[in-house]
């Protein structure tokens, strides 16, 4: 049998039932009526992007957690190894002792002496550990290749400020966060930094060379 509610039948189903007044809405009613119902429907929709804010916010948060999670795990194995091994393993995938060092919060001269065997205090060991730990996440997560040059990478052609620069500012949760392209590039860099546009402005431009592998060049 048809639906033959009245427009004012209409309008107080709505009011009771906002998910009806999508459908309501395409039936005949005044003015006045189809305005109540456009702003149940506005209502409606409005609460239900509130509630798909706080779910991703929820999950953002939940994802941070657990990445922090794995990074530490990953850390407690890395550092079983010693300063020395760990050292060559980051020679290994490109990474240059001056580099190592930044990231670490060294200075190039006790990179150099835990090459030779000296010991390193254990807070240092755990940094070491920490970097390669990293390394590992970002690698298996989001298949980075040749990662030593990927944190030599400007994150945009605007601002030379590259993964290397967030990690070494205590900021890894940003380069885990642009890794996984979780986040826009230039977002990544005003949580870093709201000011970056003026302090890091560049006439550089970042480009594929004719190797495949991005380069760096005066913009044209």
């Amino acid at each position: 049998m048809p639906d033959t509610k009245s427009p004012n039948e209409a309008t107080a189903h709505a009011m009771t039932d906002p998910g009806t007044a999508a459908t309501d809405l395409a039936k005949p009613a005044s003015l006045s009526e189809t305005r109540v119902l456009a702003h149940l429907l506005t209502e409606d929709i409005g609460g239900d992007r509130a509630e798909v804010r706080d779910l991703h916010e929820r999950v953002d948060t939940l994802h941070k957690k657990s990445h922090d999670i794995e990074w530490q795990t990953a850390t407690a194995q890395r550092a079983k190894s010693g300063v020395t091994t760990m050292l060559a393993e980051l020679a290994e995938l490109g990474f240059a002792w001056r580099d190592i060092a930044r990231l670490v919060g060294v200075s190039v001269p006790a990179v150099q002496k835990w090459r030779r065997g000296e010991k390193a205090t254990g807070d240092s060991r755990r940094k070491v550990a920490s970097l390669l730990a990293a390394c590992d996440i970002i690698s298996g997560h989001y298949m980075v290749e040749e990662i030593a040059s990927w944190f030599e990478m400007p994150l945009t052609d605007s601002a030379l400020v590259t993964p290397l620069d967030l990690y070494a500012a205590n900021r890894a949760d940003l380069v885990f966060e642009y890794a996984g392209g979780h986040a826009d590039p230039e977002a990544v860099l005003t949580e870093f930094d709201s000011e970056w546009r003026e302090r890091y402005q560049s006439d550089f431009e970042v480009f594929d060379a004719a190797d495949g592998q991005p380069s760096i060049r005066m913009k044209g």
